[in-house]
């Protein structure tokens, strides 16, 4: 192709994603009474079962920030996490594309430092994208997406970053371990740096000071990656618990005290977040978001699902999701649009007015139409693969196929949330039809490899061994 015509090309492209947008941006400037572009607050939780909030259904604990977000936006109740673990999540969020289609997303997690494996720089992502139309883009926590030297946040688009790289760290310590030689993962940039004090509110101030600081001048994206509640199992006065554990992944600690208490101090420390915002006039024009990576682990709620983090059942993938924008969503609405953690990237670059890299388009879907009620619901076709194709799954509309090693699931989510109804024998072509789709995307996917890691082995034998915890 000529370099006239290619050029010809990308402006006709450029001219089409303008005039489809157009509609949209109109109402969302008039809606936002000539207040610009929508400042973004993506906040994300780690491990945070489907009903870990009141909102949700918890009566353990209570979440009364959380709740109030919820009853001031819309509350999603069927959205999904791109997977049942954490990093590959991460580049499904920050790329809206399927993590399947990057190297680093194949890893299930990554884990430990790489010269190889990581969020390509020059991949276009949600803060870089926001970044070319005037946002101030900052994040805070866990980045989880690729080691230093060769990867990072202010590599892939963020002018700020403070928090860990890797995927778990101790909540006092901010060690990825235990030991005299083990460092702490804990940097403001690209330096480390040492702080005394509890993990989580340590997030929740640096985003308070951040939002202080700015100004209805200049936009803002700011990523608040919590780490919470994901082990080590740690209240915010558990720091005897946190000099006596021999490794952050203790088999033996945590209960459902603690995972309440470390629960609590997320809401807390997002209650001082939004404190922040509601102080500096910004809550008005301001798109909040709050979700979860993956669903919970051992000590959290996804009643009414089965499974949890690591399996693609419905309580490994299904993850609490609220919005709230003022000057454009309504408040106390209840959602059941299926979504997944790739669409939030098309839906805020959206609100922003702007629209996914014509090189890598997203593979997820914008939503705001529909979360700002000009749309109707519309139905989906999401697709999953897990342990190195040992678990497979395809929600389509109300159906979704399931393979579990050697073990074939068809349910009607609709009837059956608890996934106990096997529909296979009854709905063979339903069944086949289902296979058959998982199969042509899973085509345009990389393969998983022999050197793949998936939870601590490689993809080659990881369907007949299920590793520990690592991420």
């Amino acid at each position: 192709m000529s370099k006239s015509i290619d050029k010809k090309r990308r402006a006709v492209i450029g001219g089409l994603s303008t005039l489809a947008l157009a509609p949209l941006l109109g109402r969302a400037e008039a809606a936002a009474k000539g207040g610009g572009a929508p400042n973004i607050l993506f906040i994300l939780a780690d491990d945070l079962g489907y009903a870990d909030l009141g909102v949700y259904g918890q009566r353990e604990f209570a979440t009364p920030h959380l709740d109030r977000l919820a009853a001031q936006g819309v509350r999603l109740t069927q959205a999904y996490s791109n997977s049942a673990v954490c990093s590959a999540t991460r580049f499904g969020l920050i790329t809206g594309r399927y993590q399947y289609r990057l190297r680093g997303g194949l890893e299930e997690p990554i884990a430990g430092a790489s010269d190889t494996i990581g969020l390509p720089p020059d991949h276009p992502t949600l803060p870089s994208l926001l970044k070319q139309v005037g946002y101030r883009t900052a994040l805070f926590g866990k980045w989880h997406l690729g080691s230093l030297p060769n990867f990072g946040p202010l590599k892939s688009g963020y002018d700020t970053f403070y928090g860990n790289y890797g995927g778990a760290i101790d909540y006092f310590t901010h060690k990825p371990g235990v030991g005299p030689n083990v460092k702490e993962d804990l940097y403001e940039g690209e330096v480390p740096v040492h702080e005394v004090g509890y993990y989580t509110d340590l997030l929740g101030d640096r985003a308070a000071n951040f939002i202080r600081k700015q100004s209805k001048e200049k936009p803002f994206l700011l990523s608040l990656h919590y780490t919470a509640p994901h082990w080590p199992w740690e209240g915010p006065k558990d720091e005897e618990v946190s000099r006596q554990i021999g490794n952050i992944f203790h088999y033996d600690g945590g209960n459902l005290a603690t995972y309440g208490k470390m629960v609590t101090a997320l809401d807390a420390s997002i209650g001082r977040v939004l404190k922040a915002l509601e102080q500096q006039g910004l809550a008005e024009n301001t798109i909040v978001v709050f979700t979860s990576d993956n669903g919970g682990e051992r000590f959290s709620q996804t009643w009414p699902f089965s499974g949890q983090k690591t399996e693609l059942l419905e309580g490994g993938i299904r993850v609490p999701a609220l919005v709230r924008w003022p000057a454009r969503i309504k408040p106390r609405q209840v959602s059941p649009q299926v979504a997944i953690s790739m669409d939030w990237l098309p839906t805020l670059l959206a609100a922003a007015g702007t629209a996914p890299a014509a090189s890598h388009p997203a593979d997820g879907r914008n939503l705001l139409p529909i979360l700002a009620g000009d749309e109707k619901t519309v139905e989906r076709t999401l697709f999953w693969r897990y342990k190195a194709n040992a678990q497979k799954a395809v929600r389509a509309g109300d159906w979704k196929y399931l393979k579990l090693n050697d073990n074939e699931f068809l349910f009607d989510l609709s009837q059956d949330q608890r996934e106990r109804a096997n529909l296979a024998a009854k709905h063979p072509d339903k069944l086949a039809d289902l296979k058959a789709q998982w199969e042509q995307w899973n085509a345009g996917m990389l393969p998983i490899t022999p050197e793949v890691r998936t939870h601590g082995v490689s993809g080659k034998v990881q369907a007949d061994r299920y590793g520990p915890e690592l991420d």
